[in-house]
This record gives structure tokens, sequence and C-alpha cells, in this order.
């Protein structure tokens, strides 16, 4: 019996307000205009929750906009009341100054905000029908909730997916947070290369996408030189910053299974709709999924016979198709 673990993941909404040219959102059907919303239900959620006794910290986020559910804040509140760690991503396009207000009250822990461009044109070319004054503003809203409510919460923390459409924009994404009154930058790598063989054909083109974008196939000189100039900007402005590593890791034969990635034993991914799902990089259960959380239980579906064999495959020197394009399971996120 593998434990309940105390890091969980819980995606509250499986649509987005906009296209994202490096998401696979555009192919997913779920909220589709004339579907039902993909919202998971508040009393799904709390049944969900109330099934990991250990949980000390809930991430909730997904493939979707987590602040586009109307009870998103209850959410955050039912966990943190239990002394739960909450914390979410969100490309900060839809809050308003009472959802800023709620950000803090609602004892949400730490807030990750979306933003792969220091320029409104190379954002606006990833992040489609967003607006980067809008996202500027919006975080202005938080801060100055922060403040007028006499809160250090949530932290506040900038991550971006580096790519060669931004890479060049690194340094100025530093100078950027820095201005806005965040000190920490989390940079990271396209989380997967879609390469496995059994991938369903619409995503066919985010593969393409990928080969375009990715930094493993671009000059090595040119990405040490923003990172560098990054790294620089960083030390000067006091700001924290993480840059992904871009050589692929080996996995000698004794290397164990949660050496290689301990995700399906130290955390649970559950979608909106309580499919249970290896780990956030699969995005989607239409690729990977071992159960329905929601209707069957935490418990059985975490030690059910799919779940396990996926394990002990991911322990062996011949892991899933789908582990093997994956940047964390490659040490290049």
């Amino acid at each position: 019996m593998t434990p309940l673990p105390r890091y969980v993941q819980i995606e509250p909404v499986g649509q987005c307000n906009l296209r994202c040219r490096m998401c696979p959102i555009q192919f997913r059907a779920d909220g589709a205009p004339g579907q039902p919303r993909a919202f998971m239900d508040l009393e799904v959620y709390r049944r969900l929750v109330d099934q990991f006794p250990d949980m000390e910290e809930l991430q909730l986020q997904g493939l979707g906009e987590p602040l586009l559910h109307p009870h998103f804040f209850d959410m955050v509140r039912y966990a943190a009341q239990r002394g739960v760690r909450v914390s979410t991503n969100t490309n900060l396009t839809v809050l308003s100054e009472h959802g800023a207000d709620e950000c803090v009250a609602s004892g949400l822990h730490t807030l990750h905000i979306s933003l792969d461009g220091a320029t409104a044109a190379t954002y606006q070319a990833i992040r489609i029908r967003a607006r980067f004054e809008r996202v500027l503003r919006n975080l202005r809203r938080l801060t100055a909730a922060r403040a007028r409510l006499q809160s250090s919460l949530p932290h506040l923390r900038l991550v971006a997916v580096v790519m060669r459409e931004n890479l060049e924009e690194l340094p100025q994404l530093v100078q950027l947070a820095h201005a806005e009154g965040i000190d920490t930058v989390f940079v990271q790598h396209l989380c997967h290369d879609f390469g496995e063989s059994t991938l369903p054909e619409r995503y066919a083109p985010m593969r393409d996408f990928i080969d375009m974008q990715t930094l493993l196939h671009d000059d090595p000189q040119r990405v040490e030189r923003y990172f560098q100039a990054a790294r620089e900007q960083a030390q000067a402005l006091g700001v924290a910053l993480r840059l992904p590593n871009l050589k692929p890791r080996a996995h000698p034969e004794q290397m164990s299974g949660r050496q290689r990635c301990d995700w399906p034993w130290r955390g649970s991914y559950i979608s909106y709709d309580g499919k249970a799902m290896p780990c956030c990089m699969v995005a989607t259960p239409d690729r990977i999924h071992f159960g329905d959380m929601a209707q069957n239980g935490v418990a059985q579906v975490w030690n059910n016979q799919e779940y396990n064999a996926f394990r002990e495959q991911l322990a062996s020197a011949a892991p899933p198709d789908i582990c093997r394009s994956c940047a964390l399971y490659a040490g290049t996120f």
C-alpha cells in the first residue's frame, strides 16, 4: 500500500479564458461554447479534500484558469482553515478589485503569476486574447490589497515558460518583477514534448510547436548569454531567479523509482471531473488516467492496479512512454 500523499493538486477549472500557443488548452473540448462549464462541483471538491487526512499542501491549479471558478475562494478557505498551505497559478487576466481582496482574505498562501514576456508584443503573441497592461493592472490591484489589508499573503511569484520566442526578454522580465514588487522569478522550460507513441492525433500541432520553440534545439551559446544576463540582473536587484537545466539527465538502471520521478508516490493530481492522473505534466486525462476519485474514492484509486502498475514501470529501466517525453523526468523542466 502506498500511503496517501501530503501534497495534492486539484484542478478547479478545465477551461481557460484565452488561447495560449504553448498549451493544449485549445485542443480540449471541455467548457467549449454550447458545452457545460468545466468546473469542479464545490461539494465534490470538499469530499475529495476530506479524503486526504494528512494533506499539508494543496495546489488549486490545472489546465484551466482557476479564478474563473465562481467558488474558487470558498475552495481556498475550506482547505486553509484546516491548516493546509494553499497555492494557485493564474494568468491574472480576470482579477477584479474584490477578487484581489479575496486573494488576501481567503488565506491563500502563494500566488504564481504566469507572465511569459516582458513586453506587450511578446506576451500577447504567446497568450492570445490577453492584454499585457490588464495583467499589470490586476497585479497592482493585488499588491494594493495586501498593503491595505496589512498582510504579507499571498506570497507572489512570477512564473515564465522560456522558449525561443521570449528568451531575449528574460533580463527585462527580472526587471519587471522587481519593479512590481515581486522578489521571486521561476523560469521553466516547456514541460512536455508530447512525444509518446499513444498521443491523440489532435495534439500533433503541440508537438510541432514545441519542436519549433524548445531551447534544446537552440544555439547553446545564445541561450547561456541570455541566461547569464538574467542572472546578473537578478543578483543586482536582489531577485531570486530559478532557471531550467537544459541538459537531459541520465537514468541508470540502478536509479530508484523516486529518484527518476517521485510524483506518483509524493503527490496526487485530480482533474476537474475527478480523474486521477500521474502528475500535472500530463495535463489532460485523455492521455492517461487511473480512474475517477470523485466517484470511486481517493484511497481506492490511489492504490488500484493501474496506479501501482504505473509506479512499478516508472521505477524500472523502461519507464512509461508518457514519462520519457516529460521535461521533469528528463531533468530539463
